[in-house]
């Protein structure tokens, strides 16, 4: 952990970048280098409150919809552009219809909690034909020690219970 106090006291495209660097290979987040441009207004910097948990975020394991499987993970994969984070994620039902996609930036990154403001879609799951989709800020949070940052928004579309996890 010494090792990784200096980078962590650094500007955030430096820490960001040294994190991507030493994560493995396929776990690895697409970060841009170029750092000239700046972010399109709409994509204001990520607010970063507790730097482990922004390692936790950018080191996950995928992504689930109970109704398309709790066993074989979707993908959600974290992305820097300058100082603003985007969450990109989804996840198939295996020989079916369902699907889930997000899509987004993260707004703020807390001990245990992330606010992603993007679009939620649901398609097919658990019924043919079930349409969700909604853009908005969504908040995630780990509870009760879990292995994993939960949508808190639970009934947003037809008031079935839709539990969106993303694992670390």
């Amino acid at each position: 952990m010494t090792m990784l106090r200096p980078f962590l006291a650094a500007p955030l495209p430096l820490a960001v970048l040294f994190l991507a660097s030493a994560a493995p290979a396929a776990a690895r987040p697409e970060v841009s280098q170029d750092r000239a441009a700046p972010a399109p207004a709409s994509e204001k910097p990520t607010r970063i409150l507790d730097r482990a948990a922004a390692r936790r975020l950018l080191g996950n394991r995928g992504l689930t919809l109970q109704w398309i499987d709790w066993n074989t993970r979707g993908t959600a994969s974290i992305s820097a552009k300058g100082d603003s984070w985007r969450l990109r994620g989804a996840q198939f039902e295996a020989g079916g219809p369902g699907r889930l996609f997000l899509d987004g930036v993260i707004r703020e990154i807390g001990k245990d909690y992330f606010l992603f403001q993007g679009t939620i879609s649901i398609t097919d799951t658990p019924d043919r034909g079930r349409t969700c989709e909604a853009t908005k800020e969504w908040r995630f949070a780990i509870t009760q020690n879990r292995p994993y940052y939960r949508l808190r928004e639970f009934e947003w579309c037809d008031r079935l219970t839709d539990y969106i996890d993303i694992y670390f």
